[in-house]
């Protein structure tokens, strides 16, 4: 490899694109492609990065199986970055065990990294931990360092495990500042903030007040009878309702926190779960049918009582009601809390990551348009969507994810 190759490509590894394109821009062989490719994806031009590499691939010889393993990893990389999730994932597992069969174990790790921070960015935490828990920290170069302590920083998150999280944002620290990379510690930087922001909003008693990452972590290992309007979760002590799949009896349920340790007035109800502002005899007779559904998925932790105005609600042990409702009651802020990362966003990435269908998330999309808070660029399969980071809104709880009790 001659010398300017090198120089570039210690230029890139400082995170300095510009002085990498200064030695390599005019030249077209198969390692100056692939380190252009790379530069242009730090300068965010990640369509140009994408087909200089998969150039370099192809100018590659059939025999230098190690450098189209790089440039396979390297689009990876870009295609995480751009939230192209549908990376089939068998050419990066290729590509990571042929590293490792050469010996290169810095460009095998990111492989391997790149694979668990798609799995975190899906929800799918299990996988993650599997995954990264096969990697050596201490092997790990200080940029790759840096991404392993994000990766497990972004996954103590997602668990409400904030100590576990701290720590890990502190080596993740460290190892970016040797690496000297302003882009990696801006990354570290914006996911520390996660912690310091407020992340939900309790209602207890008639009052409201925001809440920290780590007090949501406490109030959920508490004895309290807590309702998660994120997860659609009931706990209480050790025991665990999940009511995803009925949203109309979650509905009724945080209607009968907000008004607790008070009765719930049956119009309310009724224009709560059936999204009606006149009820009539139908509407009561259906009210009563779910109210009785409601009391048998509670029965272990408490009853609904009928009052004479309505129903309230009556933990079987001595303890407070909470509920644990969203910073910003919008019926779009799964897609809005996605877009809060500054990344371009497909409207099949998010479909995915939401576990949605693509023509709700478009429908998402196209409100949040037409009323300024989201904008696009490209059409068709190249469109994106982004918006600038919500101030105040810690996206955490609203990502998919898996509870602490799973």
């Amino acid at each position: 490899m001659d010398s300017l190759i090198t120089a570039a490509g210690r230029a890139l590894a400082a995170g300095d694109p510009l002085g990498a394109l200064k030695r390599i821009a005019l030249r077209n062989d198969a390692p100056a492609l692939a380190l252009r490719g790379i530069a242009m994806a730090q300068l965010g031009d990640l369509v140009r990065a994408k087909e200089l590499l998969r150039n370099a691939a192809r100018a590659f010889g059939p025999n230098e199986t190690l450098a189209r393993a790089r440039c396979v990893v390297a689009e990876a990389e870009i295609a995480l970055v751009s939230r192209d999730l549908r990376w089939p994932a068998r050419a990066l597992d290729a590509a990571r065990a042929t590293l490792e069969a050469h010996g290169d174990k810095a460009n095998a790790a990111l492989a391997r990294l790149l694979e668990v921070r798609r799995l975190l960015l899906i929800g799918r935490l299990a996988e993650s931990e599997s995954a990264l828990a096969e990697l050596d920290s201490a092997l790990l170069p200080p940029a790759s360092k840096a991404a392993y302590e994000l990766a497990l920083a972004g996954i103590a998150i997602r668990r409400l495990r904030t100590q576990t999280a701290r720590a890990a944002l502190a080596r993740a620290h460290d190892a970016a500042r040797q690496a000297a990379i302003p882009s990696l510690t801006a990354e570290v930087a914006n996911t520390l903030r996660l912690l310091s922001v407020p992340a939900a909003r309790l209602v207890w008693r008639g009052e409201q007040r925001p809440l920290l990452l780590e007090e949501v972590e406490t109030m959920l290992a508490s004895s309290e009878f807590v309702v998660d309007a994120h997860r659609h979760v009931v706990h209480h002590g050790d025991a665990v309702v999940r009511l995803a799949r009925r949203p109309v009896l979650f509905s009724l349920l945080c209607a009968l926190c907000e008004t607790w340790p008070g009765d719930a007035p049956r119009d309310m109800l009724v224009a709560r779960a059936f999204r009606t502002r006149h009820a009539d005899e139908s509407h009561r007779a259906r009210l009563r049918v779910e109210i009785g559904r409601l009391r048998t998925a509670l029965r272990a932790m408490a009853a609904v009582r009928a009052t004479q105005r309505g129903f309230a609600l009556i933990p079987h042990r001595p303890c407070e009601v909470l509920l644990l409702a969203r910073l910003v009651d919008e019926k779009h802020a799964p897609v809005l809390a996605l877009l809060a990362d500054g990344e371009s966003w497909s409207s099949s990435a998010l479909a995915l990551v939401l576990g949605s269908s693509q023509r709700t998330v478009q429908r998402s999309l196209d409100s949040l348009a037409a009323s300024g808070r989201v904008q696009s660029f490209g059409r068709g399969r190249t469109r994106r969507w982004l918006t600038p980071p919500l101030p105040g809104l810690a996206t955490a709880l609203l990502l998919p994810t898996t509870l602490p009790t799973d």
